[in-house]
């Protein structure tokens, strides 16, 4: 048997995968009014959670598990129009969520209660590792290689790992390791200097990792990524605690038999308004960005049957768009522009994020009521600034953030770091000015 056909046999029979899509996203508001974070929509086409669920399939994995919670009907809907199982081999997906029963109650408490409290479904698995996955994080792992890592080392726990810088350190589980790469000790989310201080790389650490900052501290921060001996996860979870970080993987790392796999690529927590405001705009320089554009590796999502962007005398640099766009501005510069997004004449669009909608004209007996057509108006400026689905924006409104609010909270209109949100539903009346 060749190399590859081996490294594809292991996968397949010895690893199921767990995404846990649970989050409600709070400091995502108003994004997440509507929808749960891993549905959130990413770079014009793509839903978040379609990034970990393609890796899991490009890595072979037949069975895949996904947690979600809060506002999950959307987010079930996107997975079962998009992941037709006879295109992905024999994989299959598996939707849980909150189920009240005789022995447990409803609405999980944390990561590890979410798989605890479905532990059933993952006992009749008869893999012998599982692979745990964050539903709402960017990143172009080869999970092969984690997966491989995991089972040279031998570990009962492997933790993906990247060095990060101390405003990110802060919100995250932080570890040491020794020259075996073996845990010799972690923390989550650490806030005293003094607790910091023991876990500051050397420099030499990051030669590996030439898109860091040199010049500054790291860390080597904790990706929420897990690869679980079934066994050793299935005692942890034993333990009482209903959080990995915060409560189950410090005990793992002083029981032992713990190891990290340290990441060199790109990599995004989307947590807040601005991270994901950043993450979605890098896309249009394709500097330190995720990488959309690897045949070997796709990033699946939900086919569209549209027809191809529309553009009138309009000036475009640096720019996504979508398919079944109709753009008749003046200029669209540095942005995302997503399906069937109609831009009117002499509008001038700059750094900014428009979702798309899923129809051209609002269909009847929607509820609660859409607006009846889906457009930017003529003559409108916007600047960084998130326009959400389903929005009509009139004549001559001026989105700039004029004053320089960092927040604000308005009548379908906000502002949170900095960053001008339209939310989905909202008319914003001719000559509107922000």
């Amino acid at each position: 048997m060749d190399s590859k056909k081996t490294r594809e046999f292991e996968t397949e029979q010895q690893v199921s995968c767990i995404i846990l899509a649970g989050g409600q996203g709070s400091r995502l508001f108003p994004l997440t009014q509507l929808r749960c974070k891993p549905a959130v929509c990413f770079g014009g086409r793509y839903r978040l959670i379609d990034i970990p669920l393609s890796h899991a399939l490009n890595a072979r994995i037949q069975s895949v598990y996904v947690i979600s919670q809060y506002l999950a009907s959307g987010l079930h809907q996107h997975i079962l129009e998009t992941y037709q199982l006879d295109l992905f081999r024999n994989s299959r997906i598996f939707l849980l969520s909150p189920e009240e029963t005789l022995h447990r109650k409803v609405w999980y408490k944390g990561t590890a209660d979410a798989i605890r409290q479905n532990l059933e479904h993952f006992k009749s698995s008869s893999v012998n590792y599982f692979l745990i996955l964050s539903g709402d994080q960017l990143y172009n792992m080869d999970l092969h290689e984690m997966l491989l890592f995991a089972k040279k080392t031998d570990a009962d726990l492997v933790v993906a790992s990247l060095p990060v810088e101390e405003a990110e350190a802060k919100r995250m589980g932080l570890l040491t390791m020794n020259a075996n790469n073996e845990i010799a000790e972690f923390v989550e989310k650490p806030s005293d200097p003094n607790v910091l201080k023991r876990f500051v790389l050397e420099q030499g650490f990051l030669k590996n990792h030439p898109h860091k900052n040199l010049q500054a501290k790291h860390y080597l921060g904790s990706m929420g990524i897990y690869v679980f001996k079934r066994e050793a996860l299935f005692s942890l979870l034993q333990h009482s605690g209903d959080d990995f970080g915060r409560d189950l993987i410090p005990l793992k790392v002083k029981e032992g038999k713990t190891s990290t796999y340290v990441y060199t690529g790109y990599w995004e927590d989307i947590g807040t308004v601005a991270s994901y405001f950043k993450a979605n705009l890098a896309l249009t320089s394709q500097k330190n960005c995720l990488n959309t554009y690897d045949e070997k590796n796709p990033i699946f999502t939900h086919p569209q049957n549209l027809p191809n962007p529309l553009i009138k005398e309009t000036a475009i640099k640096d720019t996504l768009l979508s398919q079944g766009a109709l753009i008749e501005g003046k200029e669209i510069t540095n942005s995302i522009i997503g399906f069937r997004v109609h831009v009117k004449k002499g509008t001038v669009i700059r750094n900014s994020i428009v979702m798309g909608n899923h129809f051209y004209t609002a269909p009847p007996h929607q509820s609660p009521p859409l607006p009846q057509d889906f457009f930017i108006g003529e003559n409108c400026t916007i600047e960084n600034a998130i326009i959400d689905e389903h929005t009509q924006i009139g004549n001559n409104v001026q989105l700039t953030n004029k004053n320089r609010l960092q927040k604000y909270d308005g009548d379908g209109i906000f502002i949170r770091d900095g960053i001008i949100i339209v939310s989905s539903r909202t008319i914003l009346p001719d000559n509107f000015v922000l």
